[in-house]
């Protein structure tokens, strides 16, 4: 991927959780080509190291390294694995999320219809499990939480860092469907407003990037159908984008080099940033 942009990121470990994903995997590499020692971090060791591969075979520095990040144990198993390679952290990007089926019902809004005619396939709000939306919650706000705990420490003791967590434009306006991602993720934004406030005085500097609809192994086959024509959801959303069109991955790099360099964004902490094709600031008339 080549950056819009350079940043001087030279002497700096930068972890990326959930770096093996599309998203991800780009963030990862635009921080390496600015210089940045990267750890690739996944819950799949292979799909880490195939990205961190990707990196070292252009001449930049990174390893992968497996985390569970819903395991504290886990987490502080992978970062004495990245101090004992690259030292402390500086820049933490915390991108590993997702949805689940269990957290999603299956009509875009109520229908008496599923009351009258009783169809397992069919998911209402009153069918919703507890444990599948305790798990998306869990892995978008605690799979932030609890990373930044362990890997945060040492930006605290030293005085200086950057934290980038990946929210979502559901935190501006919640989709129909996805009521437990849409919920993590206005979690995961009001998080991020709290910790900017909490690590000031720490000389920790904290934001988010809010993507918004961008085709990924997770989503492809909600938005795409199999001969690669766009579902019945997809058009909604390109209805509902000004721009017309999905983001890329290398749409997401401007707005993380910029969070993540103290000489452009020094005094910018706290923040949202929606990246959505204007999507959220849309009224749909």
């Amino acid at each position: 991927m080549s950056v819009p942009f350079k940043i001087d990121l030279s002497g700096k470990v930068a972890l990326v959780t959930g770096g093996g994903g599309i998203l991800c995997s780009g963030m990862a590499e635009a921080l390496a080509e600015c210089g940045a020692k990267v750890v690739v971090l996944d819950l799949r060791k292979e799909a880490a190291d195939k990205v961190a591969a990707v990196i070292t075979s252009k001449g930049g520095e990174a390893i992968g390294v497996a985390c569970n990040v819903l395991e504290r144990p886990s987490i502080e198993e992978a970062n004495e694995i990245i101090c004992k390679t690259y030292g402390p952290c500086d820049i933490l990007i915390n991108g590993a999320g997702g949805n689940h089926p269990k957290g999603t019902t299956s009509q875009e809004t109520f229908s008496r219809e599923l009351f009258e005619k009783a169809d397992p396939s069919q998911i209402s709000f009153y069918d919703l499990d507890p444990a599948g939306i305790q798990f998306v919650f869990n892995l978008n706000f605690l799979g932030t939480l609890l990373p930044t705990q362990v890997f945060s420490k040492a930006m605290a003791q030293r005085g200086s860092g950057v934290i980038i967590n990946i929210s979502s434009m559901n935190a501006f306006k919640p989709l129909t469907k996805i009521p437990a991602y849409s919920a993590a993720k206005a979690a995961v934004s009001n998080f991020t407003q709290w910790l900017a406030v909490h690590m000031a005085p720490a000389g920790i500097r904290v934001n988010a990037i809010a993507p918004g609809f961008f085709l990924t192994d997770q989503n492809r086959a909600l938005l795409m159908n199999p001969d690669g024509s766009p579902t019945p959801r997809s058009k909604k959303i390109m209805a509902h984008t000004p721009m017309g069109k999905f983001g890329e991955p290398a749409d997401l790099i401007g707005a993380l080099l910029w969070l993540a360099s103290d000489q452009a964004a020094g005094f910018v902490t706290g923040t949202i940033i929606p990246i959505d094709g204007g999507f959220s600031a849309y009224s749909g008339v």
